[in-house]
């Protein structure tokens, strides 16, 4: 018998829905758990709505340092993209979630977790594998997989039934799905089903049009300790102040806009249009201190395990022994990924200026077309002949 129950809860019509259909089926007290990861939240709101529907335990933790430190800046180590594109802005948050879901599961003593994915998509399991990692044993509930709605409409009835305020912009027709944190936000649904329309200009929350964007270039500089952003234009601070700045950058200059069509664990292709302004201008630092950093081997095997790393984290295999091990391999070439980049930002593009690092291995006398003491061209000849297939 279920007598307690943890519910990721954002306090918006969806998950308040949930939560009273986990009260009327499971007759169990709901804690709610809500993660700051950097999305619009409104702590006031979410209290208010929580009480409303009787609960005791409201639960919200900030934890966008731990976020950006422990989850986006090792991604970025590894130049994750998956199928080439998609920073993973989603698919990163959802094991911190199912994590913290499980150690407050333990410390209340609770039957089981709750979350609020459908029963199509992608985070459904990312939530449940990062639950069964931690605790195989826990009673997961997935309300979308379980409950007799079908439509918007009926969610609509059902929160009106039971006195659940329903926002504006969720009556009538379903609105987009969206989801954002720090390092990114993505939308789907409506319009965006059709691929042979645009996405419509008054989605884009957190980027400005290139056609809008400002029209004065600006230069700012990125450094680096490790593989990890250290400094924006020379000042130092925590990597969610960091991850910050590179965001209202981007946005000012309307970088990092993608409109995709990927294809889901599941087995559904999906289009999403993700807008990652401060992690797009961070991956494209990041390989450029590489590139004076690296030994040819360390950037070619990098590039070679990325599409496997990316598809991991896609999955929810964050938690995996193979992403771990992939991690590990990334991090060993870490250790000399020090130094500087310098960019422009300008309408939509990141333009490299300068690279600077102690341990750059680029060499202006051998790379030279001008004659140099220290490369025979003669080389050239060996190594062609013993190259030869």
């Amino acid at each position: 018998m279920i007598k307690k129950i943890v519910l990721a809860y954002s306090g918006g019509l969806d998950t308040s829905v949930i939560l009273k259909w986990l009260q009327n089926t499971y007759k169990a007290e709901i804690i709610t758990y809500t993660s700051n990861l950097g999305q619009e939240i409104d702590t006031r709101e979410i209290i208010q709505n929580a009480k409303s529907l009787g609960v005791k335990k409201i639960l919200i933790e900030d934890l966008q340092n731990i976020f950006v430190k422990d989850y986006v800046y090792p991604m970025i180590r590894g130049n994750a993209l998956y199928e080439g594109t998609y920073l993973l802005g989603t698919a990163i948050a959802r094991p911190l979630i199912a994590k913290r879901q499980i150690e407050i599961a333990k410390k209340y003593k609770a039957d089981a977790v709750a979350h609020g994915a459908t029963g199509k998509g992608n985070d459904q399991i990312r939530f449940e594998l990062g639950y069964y990692y931690f605790n195989r044993k826990i009673k997961v509930i997935s309300p979308w997989r379980e409950w007799d709605f079908k439509s918007r409409s009926d969610l609509i009835k059902y929160a009106k039934n039971n006195n659940i305020s329903v926002p504006k912009d969720k009556k009538g027709e379903a609105p987009f799905s969206v989801d954002d944190n720090l390092f990114h936000t993505s939308t789907e649904g409506k319009i965006l089903e059709d691929l042979s329309k645009p996405a419509p200009e008054y989605i884009y929350q957190r980027t400005f049009s290139p056609e809008k964007a400002t029209n004065r270039a600006e230069n700012c500089s990125l450094t680096f300790s490790k593989g990890n952003l250290i400094a924006v234009n020379n000042k130092k601070n925590e990597p969610k102040n960091l991850l910050k700045k590179l965001n209202d950058l981007g946005k000012k200059h309307g970088i990092g806009r993608v409109d995709l069509v990927e294809n889901r664990f599941i087995g559904i292709k999906s289009r999403g249009v993700y807008e990652t302004p401060g992690g797009t201008i961070l991956l494209f630092a990041h390989r450029a201190i590489e590139s004076i950093t690296l030994k040819k081997d360390e950037q070619h095997t990098k590039d070679e395990i990325m599409p496997k790393y990316a598809e991991l984290i896609y999955n929810g295999y964050w938690f995996s022994k193979e992403r771990k091990k992939l991690q590990s391999l990334i991090d060993k070439t870490q250790k000399n990924v020090d130094g500087t980049v310098k960019l422009k930002l300008y309408k939509g593009n990141v333009i490299i200026l300068e690279r600077h690092s102690k341990k750059s291995l680029y060499s202006k006398d051998i790379a030279s077309f001008e004659e140099t003491k220290n490369f025979d061209p003669k080389f050239a000849e060996k190594f062609i002949k013993k190259k030869r297939y």
